[in-house]
């Protein structure tokens, strides 16, 4: 078995805060509402890095980069289906 090590940059929601310029209150707000996504790990919010994007593109990062995947393969789901329907 390969051991494999994961490195996730994760925030706090003073420092996303700090980042972005907004109150502390202000984040936890935007996690309430789910336009941020968080973990709560015991007491403590942590914010991954790539839900930050979900601010600016209205989608969580996952979701965004397997829409654009999605988006390359449509021709080719198309094709396939057009030969189903032929032989129905």
């Amino acid at each position: 078995m390969l051991d494999q090590t994961y490195s996730i940059q994760a925030y706090t929601p003073e420092q996303v805060a700090k980042m972005l310029q907004l109150s502390k209150n202000t984040i936890y707000e935007l996690i309430n509402r789910g336009e941020i996504v968080a973990k709560k790990i015991g007491k403590i919010y942590r914010i991954p890095a790539s839900s930050l994007s979900f601010l600016f593109t209205g989608l969580d990062d996952d979701l965004f980069q397997s829409e654009q995947e999605d988006k390359k393969n449509l021709a080719n789901v198309q094709k396939e289906i057009s030969k189903v329907r032929k032989n129905l």
